[in-house]
């Protein structure tokens, strides 16, 4: 079987599990005190072009939603998303089962648009009863979004500055944001995510790590107490040299870029063949997520031999699908797709 599932069914990079093995005899101190977590964390203040950012290392990517939503909103707050957010869609209620609730908005191509989020707050704002309705404390996106497009920097800095407007911090969801970095269609930086957001992380389940994402708050502007408020919600690993081990890695010469793009590189090469064998596509997404509207018999005939991603239907007789590479996914296996498709 072929595996374009998702991208992150591979285990680690060797450079990731090289550095889990060097240090695997040092004693350390537990819950990220350690030397190595302190080493990722400055490179990634570094890398972000904020030294004096405040860094934090947690598991995954849902407990890390939740725990930076749920810390950082009052209690009659929740959170502005577009209708196809990850929170919103692919969360199974966490962030509600914190307490707060999704505010949902209308997307486009899965991205949030600064004037729809402006009306929105206008709109709530102006609407007398605003006081017995659920507050909106901050702003959700992701970069890639879910259907794997990209914001500019120009509709990055308008989204931060409707924020501002209401002062509402703006939270960018990064779990895949290597592969919107190594993107050549973007013109957005790690420095300008850094510059946009008032928290973000950087995903490593999904780009080299076995498992972790780095939170970044670039203007030393993290909630009080906030390595508390992680355990708290169960997002704190006792091992927390796991998860520095493997940033520290990550961010040693550019590895986590280089890597990245090879997710871009074969997308690229995928699309190419879709489109010359003239598959239809849902959206136009230039990461390492490719949308494909499939007619369900040659659905269930591709199944025999490819594992991918069933999306949502498209209409009675076709479905569409997703095809994800990674920073593991080889040349061979996308030319041996191409050959079935």
């Amino acid at each position: 079987m072929l595996h374009f599932e998702n991208d992150y069914s591979e285990g680690a990079h060797p450079l990731v599990l090289q550095s889990l093995i060097d240090t695997n005899n040092l004693q350390l101190p537990g819950y990220g005190s350690d030397d190595l977590s302190a080493q990722a964390k400055q490179r990634i203040a570094e890398a972000c072009g904020k030294p004096d950012a405040d860094v934090f290392l947690l598991v995954g990517g849902t407990q890390t939603n939740m725990v930076v939503i749920a810390s950082m909103l009052n209690q009659f707050e929740g959170v502005v998303a577009v209708d196809t957010g990850h929170v919103s869609m692919h969360e199974a209620g966490a962030i509600e089962a914190s307490g707060h609730k999704v505010l949902t908005v209308p997307g486009h191509d899965g991205k949030m648009e600064a004037n729809i989020l402006q009306q929105y707050l206008a709109g709530f704002f102006e609407d007398a009863n605003h006081d017995h309705m659920v507050f909106p404390g901050m702003v959700y996106i992701s970069h890639p979004t879910e259907y794997g497009t990209l914001y500019s920097r120009a509709e990055l800095s308008a989204i931060s500055s409707v924020c501002h407007e209401y002062h509402l911090p703006l939270f960018i969801d990064g779990a895949r944001l290597g592969y919107a970095l190594a993107c050549p269609q973007s013109d957005v930086t790690l420095t300008d995510i850094a510059t946009y957001a008032d928290v973000f992380y950087i995903g490593g389940t999904k780009i080299g790590a076995l498992c972790g994402e780095a939170v970044v708050f670039p203007q030393a502007n993290a909630p009080k107490h906030m390595l508390t408020m992680i355990k708290q919600r169960g997002a704190l690993l006792a091992k927390g040299r796991l998860l520095g081990a493997q940033f520290a890695a990550l961010f040693t010469d550019d590895l986590y870029w280089h890597i990245s793009k090879n997710a871009i590189d074969t997308a690229s090469v995928l699309r190419t063949a879709l489109v010359k064998r003239g598959y239809r596509f849902y959206i136009n997404s230039p990461t390492n997520q490719i949308f494909v509207i499939l007619d369900d018999k040659k659905l269930a005939e591709l199944s025999k031999q490819v594992i991918f991603s069933i999306w949502e239907r498209f209409d009675t007789d076709h479905t569409i699908i997703r095809f994800a590479t990674s920073w593991a996914t080889k040349e061979s296996e996308v030319q041996s797709l191409i050959k079935l498709l």
